[in-house]
Protein backbone atom coordinates (compact mmCIF):
# COMPACT_ATOMS: atom_id res chain seq x y z
CA UNK A 1 0.00 0.00 0.00
CA UNK A 2 2.79 2.44 0.91
CA UNK A 3 4.54 1.74 -2.40
CA UNK A 4 1.31 2.60 -4.27
CA UNK A 5 0.95 5.83 -2.30
CA UNK A 6 4.57 6.77 -2.98
CA UNK A 7 4.11 6.06 -6.70
CA UNK A 8 1.03 8.31 -6.78
CA UNK A 9 2.81 11.08 -4.88
CA UNK A 10 5.58 11.10 -7.49
CA UNK A 11 3.06 12.03 -10.20
CA UNK A 12 2.39 15.50 -8.76
CA UNK A 13 5.72 17.40 -8.65
CA UNK A 14 6.89 19.25 -11.79
CA UNK A 15 8.21 16.77 -14.33
CA UNK A 16 9.95 19.01 -16.88
CA UNK A 17 11.39 21.48 -14.35
CA UNK A 18 11.60 24.53 -16.58
CA UNK A 19 13.00 22.88 -19.72
CA UNK A 20 12.77 25.32 -22.66
CA UNK A 21 9.79 24.95 -24.97
CA UNK A 22 7.71 22.87 -22.59
CA UNK A 23 4.24 22.95 -21.06
CA UNK A 24 3.05 21.40 -17.79
CA UNK A 25 -0.57 21.32 -16.70
CA UNK A 26 -2.34 20.23 -13.51
CA UNK A 27 -6.12 20.39 -13.54
CA UNK A 28 -8.96 19.42 -11.25
CA UNK A 29 -12.56 18.83 -12.33
CA UNK A 30 -15.49 18.06 -10.06
CA UNK A 31 -19.27 18.03 -9.68
CA UNK A 32 -21.11 19.12 -6.53
CA UNK A 33 -23.70 16.39 -5.80
CA UNK A 34 -26.10 18.77 -4.06
CA UNK A 35 -26.43 21.51 -6.68
CA UNK A 36 -25.02 19.98 -9.87
CA UNK A 37 -22.42 22.75 -10.05
CA UNK A 38 -19.32 21.84 -12.01
CA UNK A 39 -15.85 23.27 -11.32
CA UNK A 40 -12.67 23.32 -13.41
CA UNK A 41 -9.38 24.56 -11.93
CA UNK A 42 -6.55 24.69 -14.46
CA UNK A 43 -2.92 25.38 -13.46
CA UNK A 44 -0.08 25.49 -15.97
CA UNK A 45 3.54 26.48 -16.40
CA UNK A 46 4.70 27.51 -19.88
CA UNK A 47 8.43 27.78 -20.64
CA UNK A 48 9.32 29.58 -23.91
CA UNK A 49 11.78 27.96 -26.35
CA UNK A 50 14.32 30.78 -25.84
CA UNK A 51 15.02 29.67 -22.27
CA UNK A 52 13.40 32.66 -20.57
CA UNK A 53 11.70 31.98 -17.23
CA UNK A 54 8.58 29.86 -17.19
CA UNK A 55 5.22 31.58 -16.74
CA UNK A 56 2.80 30.22 -14.15
CA UNK A 57 -0.86 30.97 -14.78
CA UNK A 58 -4.27 29.39 -15.08
CA UNK A 59 -7.98 29.85 -14.54
CA UNK A 60 -11.01 28.62 -12.66
CA UNK A 61 -14.43 28.11 -14.24
CA UNK A 62 -17.65 27.52 -12.30
CA UNK A 63 -20.65 25.99 -14.07
CA UNK A 64 -23.82 26.68 -12.07
CA UNK A 65 -27.04 25.13 -13.40
CA UNK A 66 -29.27 27.71 -15.06
CA UNK A 67 -26.57 30.39 -15.16
CA UNK A 68 -23.79 31.29 -17.62
CA UNK A 69 -20.44 29.79 -16.55
CA UNK A 70 -18.08 32.18 -14.74
CA UNK A 71 -14.34 32.12 -15.50
CA UNK A 72 -11.51 34.03 -13.87
CA UNK A 73 -7.82 33.87 -14.75
CA UNK A 74 -4.86 34.08 -12.37
CA UNK A 75 -1.12 34.62 -12.62
CA UNK A 76 -1.15 35.70 -16.25
CA UNK A 77 2.00 37.83 -15.86
CA UNK A 78 3.69 35.87 -13.10
CA UNK A 79 6.97 34.03 -13.51
CA UNK A 80 6.95 30.50 -12.14
CA UNK A 81 7.88 30.56 -8.44
CA UNK A 82 10.07 28.02 -6.64
CA UNK A 83 7.83 25.26 -5.31
CA UNK A 84 8.09 24.56 -1.59
CA UNK A 85 6.53 22.03 0.76
CA UNK A 86 3.82 19.87 -0.74
CA UNK A 87 2.82 22.38 -3.42
CA UNK A 88 3.15 21.51 -7.10
CA UNK A 89 1.95 24.93 -8.33
CA UNK A 90 2.12 28.38 -6.76
CA UNK A 91 1.45 32.01 -7.69
CA UNK A 92 0.88 34.91 -5.29
CA UNK A 93 -2.87 34.18 -5.22
CA UNK A 94 -3.11 30.43 -5.94
CA UNK A 95 -1.58 27.35 -4.38
CA UNK A 96 -2.12 23.72 -5.33
CA UNK A 97 -0.93 20.57 -3.57
CA UNK A 98 -2.01 16.96 -3.52
CA UNK A 99 -4.33 17.52 -0.54
CA UNK A 100 -5.40 21.16 -0.92
CA UNK A 101 -6.44 23.56 -3.68
CA UNK A 102 -6.88 27.19 -2.68
CA UNK A 103 -6.81 30.61 -4.22
CA UNK A 104 -8.59 33.72 -5.36
CA UNK A 105 -9.09 35.11 -8.85
CA UNK A 106 -11.37 38.03 -9.65
CA UNK A 107 -14.87 37.17 -8.45
CA UNK A 108 -14.02 33.62 -7.35
CA UNK A 109 -12.43 32.26 -4.17
CA UNK A 110 -11.91 28.63 -3.25
CA UNK A 111 -10.42 26.35 -0.62
CA UNK A 112 -10.89 22.65 -1.28
CA UNK A 113 -9.49 19.63 0.55
CA UNK A 114 -8.72 16.73 -1.78
CA UNK A 115 -8.93 13.18 -0.45
CA UNK A 116 -9.07 9.60 -1.71
CA UNK A 117 -8.47 9.44 -5.45
CA UNK A 118 -8.03 5.75 -6.27
CA UNK A 119 -5.05 4.28 -8.11
CA UNK A 120 -3.69 6.42 -10.98
CA UNK A 121 -5.13 5.99 -14.47
CA UNK A 122 -2.50 5.98 -17.21
CA UNK A 123 -4.44 7.22 -20.23
CA UNK A 124 -1.13 7.01 -22.06
CA UNK A 125 0.95 3.94 -21.14
CA UNK A 126 3.01 4.42 -18.01
CA UNK A 127 6.27 4.05 -19.92
CA UNK A 128 5.23 6.86 -22.31
CA UNK A 129 4.62 9.20 -19.38
CA UNK A 130 7.87 8.32 -17.60
CA UNK A 131 10.12 8.38 -20.67
CA UNK A 132 8.52 11.44 -22.37
CA UNK A 133 8.54 9.72 -25.76
CA UNK A 134 5.56 11.54 -27.32
CA UNK A 135 5.01 15.28 -27.97
CA UNK A 136 2.70 15.31 -24.92
CA UNK A 137 1.16 12.82 -22.51
CA UNK A 138 -1.55 12.79 -19.87
CA UNK A 139 -1.98 10.88 -16.61
CA UNK A 140 -4.67 10.96 -13.90
CA UNK A 141 -3.08 10.70 -10.44
CA UNK A 142 -6.49 10.87 -8.71
CA UNK A 143 -9.31 9.58 -10.96
CA UNK A 144 -11.77 9.18 -8.08
CA UNK A 145 -11.03 12.19 -5.88
CA UNK A 146 -13.32 13.76 -3.29
CA UNK A 147 -13.41 17.53 -2.78
CA UNK A 148 -14.65 19.20 0.42
CA UNK A 149 -14.59 22.88 1.27
CA UNK A 150 -15.93 26.18 0.09
CA UNK A 151 -16.34 28.05 -3.17
CA UNK A 152 -17.41 31.68 -3.51
CA UNK A 153 -18.61 33.35 -6.71
CA UNK A 154 -19.54 37.05 -6.50
CA UNK A 155 -19.82 36.65 -2.72
CA UNK A 156 -22.28 33.75 -3.01
CA UNK A 157 -20.89 30.85 -1.02
CA UNK A 158 -21.22 27.17 -1.86
CA UNK A 159 -20.19 24.52 0.65
CA UNK A 160 -18.89 21.44 -1.13
CA UNK A 161 -19.24 18.07 0.57
CA UNK A 162 -17.93 14.91 -1.06
CA UNK A 163 -17.95 16.45 -4.52
CA UNK A 164 -16.52 13.80 -6.80
CA UNK A 165 -14.07 14.43 -9.59
CA UNK A 166 -10.45 13.96 -10.61
CA UNK A 167 -6.99 15.53 -10.68
CA UNK A 168 -5.02 15.05 -13.90
CA UNK A 169 -1.74 16.14 -15.49
CA UNK A 170 -0.35 16.93 -18.93
CA UNK A 171 3.31 17.40 -19.81
CA UNK A 172 5.00 17.95 -23.15
CA UNK A 173 5.81 20.42 -25.91
CA UNK A 174 2.35 21.98 -26.10
CA UNK A 175 -1.25 21.31 -27.01
CA UNK A 176 -2.41 19.05 -29.81
CA UNK A 177 -3.53 20.20 -33.25
CA UNK A 178 -7.05 19.06 -32.40
CA UNK A 179 -8.38 17.09 -29.45
CA UNK A 180 -11.30 15.84 -27.40
CA UNK A 181 -11.23 14.87 -23.71
CA UNK A 182 -13.66 13.18 -21.35
CA UNK A 183 -13.64 12.27 -17.68
CA UNK A 184 -16.67 10.28 -16.60
CA UNK A 185 -17.31 9.22 -13.01
CA UNK A 186 -19.20 5.95 -13.32
CA UNK A 187 -19.78 5.32 -9.61
CA UNK A 188 -18.28 2.90 -7.08
CA UNK A 189 -14.76 3.94 -8.04
CA UNK A 190 -15.31 3.20 -11.74
CA UNK A 191 -14.28 5.82 -14.29
CA UNK A 192 -13.58 6.44 -17.96
CA UNK A 193 -10.75 8.72 -19.03
CA UNK A 194 -10.44 9.45 -22.75
CA UNK A 195 -8.14 11.62 -24.85
CA UNK A 196 -8.44 11.71 -28.65
CA UNK A 197 -5.90 13.96 -30.34
CA UNK A 198 -4.04 14.90 -33.50
CA UNK A 199 -0.40 15.88 -32.94
CA UNK A 200 1.00 19.16 -34.34
CA UNK A 201 4.22 17.62 -35.63
CA UNK A 202 4.72 17.54 -39.43
CA UNK A 203 3.65 14.22 -40.86
CA UNK A 204 1.27 13.61 -37.95
CA UNK A 205 -1.06 16.59 -38.17
CA UNK A 206 -2.93 15.14 -41.18
CA UNK A 207 -3.69 11.87 -39.41
CA UNK A 208 -7.11 11.20 -37.88
CA UNK A 209 -7.49 11.67 -34.11
CA UNK A 210 -5.90 8.87 -32.11
CA UNK A 211 -8.13 7.87 -29.15
CA UNK A 212 -6.38 6.71 -25.99
CA UNK A 213 -8.62 5.58 -23.17
CA UNK A 214 -8.75 3.78 -19.86
CA UNK A 215 -11.98 2.29 -18.55
CA UNK A 216 -11.87 1.21 -14.91
CA UNK A 217 -14.56 -1.21 -13.78
CA UNK A 218 -14.40 -3.28 -10.62
CA UNK A 219 -10.83 -2.17 -9.96
CA UNK A 220 -9.56 -3.40 -13.35
CA UNK A 221 -8.39 -1.16 -16.19
CA UNK A 222 -9.10 -1.81 -19.88
CA UNK A 223 -7.47 -1.90 -22.34
CA UNK A 224 -4.22 -3.17 -20.88
CA UNK A 225 -2.14 -1.06 -23.29
CA UNK A 226 -4.07 2.04 -24.45
CA UNK A 227 -1.49 2.88 -27.13
CA UNK A 228 -1.70 -0.60 -28.65
CA UNK A 229 -5.49 -0.41 -28.63
CA UNK A 230 -5.75 3.15 -29.98
CA UNK A 231 -5.73 2.27 -33.73
CA UNK A 232 -8.82 0.12 -33.19
CA UNK A 233 -10.89 3.12 -32.07
CA UNK A 234 -12.30 5.99 -34.11
CA UNK A 235 -13.05 9.51 -32.90
CA UNK A 236 -15.59 11.80 -34.55
CA UNK A 237 -14.80 15.19 -33.02
CA UNK A 238 -17.22 18.09 -33.28
CA UNK A 239 -19.53 20.35 -31.30
CA UNK A 240 -21.93 20.20 -29.61
CA UNK A 241 -21.62 16.40 -29.90
CA UNK A 242 -18.69 14.05 -30.42
CA UNK A 243 -18.07 10.32 -30.14
CA UNK A 244 -15.51 7.54 -29.86
CA UNK A 245 -16.26 3.99 -30.96
CA UNK A 246 -14.19 0.84 -31.42
CA UNK A 247 -13.45 -2.74 -30.58
CA UNK A 248 -10.42 -4.27 -28.93
CA UNK A 249 -10.15 -7.93 -28.04
CA UNK A 250 -13.52 -9.28 -26.94
CA UNK A 251 -14.94 -5.89 -26.03
CA UNK A 252 -16.63 -3.14 -28.01
CA UNK A 253 -17.09 0.40 -26.70
CA UNK A 254 -19.33 3.29 -27.74
CA UNK A 255 -18.97 6.72 -26.15
CA UNK A 256 -21.27 9.59 -27.11
CA UNK A 257 -20.73 13.02 -25.54
CA UNK A 258 -22.83 16.17 -25.72
CA UNK A 259 -21.63 19.59 -24.61
CA UNK A 260 -24.62 21.91 -24.38
CA UNK A 261 -23.48 25.36 -25.59
CA UNK A 262 -25.15 27.03 -22.59
CA UNK A 263 -22.94 24.94 -20.29
CA UNK A 264 -19.65 25.62 -22.09
CA UNK A 265 -16.82 28.12 -21.88
CA UNK A 266 -14.42 28.98 -24.70
CA UNK A 267 -10.87 29.77 -23.62
CA UNK A 268 -7.65 30.45 -25.48
CA UNK A 269 -4.56 28.28 -24.97
CA UNK A 270 -1.04 29.44 -25.87
CA UNK A 271 1.77 26.96 -26.54
CA UNK A 272 5.41 27.56 -25.57
CA UNK A 273 6.16 28.59 -29.17
CA UNK A 274 3.34 31.16 -29.16
CA UNK A 275 0.86 29.17 -31.26
CA UNK A 276 -2.73 29.44 -30.07
CA UNK A 277 -5.68 27.08 -29.73
CA UNK A 278 -9.25 27.37 -28.52
CA UNK A 279 -10.82 24.93 -26.10
CA UNK A 280 -14.54 24.53 -25.52
CA UNK A 281 -14.98 23.03 -22.06
CA UNK A 282 -18.01 21.90 -20.07
CA UNK A 283 -18.07 20.50 -16.55
CA UNK A 284 -21.79 19.80 -17.08
CA UNK A 285 -21.58 17.63 -20.17
CA UNK A 286 -23.72 14.55 -20.77
CA UNK A 287 -22.49 11.17 -21.96
CA UNK A 288 -23.72 7.72 -22.88
CA UNK A 289 -21.22 4.89 -22.56
CA UNK A 290 -21.96 1.36 -23.73
CA UNK A 291 -19.55 -1.53 -23.15
CA UNK A 292 -20.26 -4.80 -24.96
CA UNK A 293 -18.62 -8.20 -24.85
CA UNK A 294 -18.46 -10.70 -27.68
CA UNK A 295 -20.15 -14.02 -27.01
CA UNK A 296 -20.89 -17.08 -29.15
CA UNK A 297 -24.06 -15.44 -30.41
CA UNK A 298 -22.68 -11.94 -30.97
CA UNK A 299 -22.10 -8.83 -28.85
CA UNK A 300 -24.04 -8.45 -25.62
CA UNK A 301 -24.21 -5.39 -23.40
CA UNK A 302 -21.88 -5.76 -20.42
CA UNK A 303 -22.38 -2.29 -18.89
CA UNK A 304 -24.36 0.80 -19.85
CA UNK A 305 -23.88 4.21 -18.21
CA UNK A 306 -25.80 7.44 -18.76
CA UNK A 307 -24.39 10.68 -17.30
CA UNK A 308 -26.79 13.63 -17.21
CA UNK A 309 -24.82 16.89 -16.86
CA UNK A 310 -22.17 15.20 -14.67
CA UNK A 311 -19.53 14.40 -17.30
CA UNK A 312 -16.44 16.58 -17.78
CA UNK A 313 -15.53 17.18 -21.43
CA UNK A 314 -13.55 19.43 -23.77
CA UNK A 315 -12.91 19.91 -27.47
CA UNK A 316 -9.85 21.81 -28.71
CA UNK A 317 -9.30 23.36 -32.15
CA UNK A 318 -6.74 25.53 -33.91
CA UNK A 319 -7.43 28.80 -35.80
Amino acid sequence: MKQDQDATARLYPPLLRGRPGRLEVWYATLTDPGTGTGVWIHHEVVTPPDGSPGRAHGWISVFTPGRPPVTERFGADTSARPIGGDAYFATPSVNASRGLLKGSAGRIRWKLDVTEGGAPLYTFPRWVWERKLLPAAQVVPAPDALFDGRLEVDGERLELSRARGAVARIAGHGNAKRWAWLHADLGDGDALELVAAVARRPGMRRLPPLPLLQLRTGGKDWPLDPLLAAPFFKADIGLPAWSVTGRFGLRRLRVEVRQNPDDCVELGYTDPDGATATCTNSERASAEIVLERRTRTGFETERHWTLDHTAHAEVGTRP
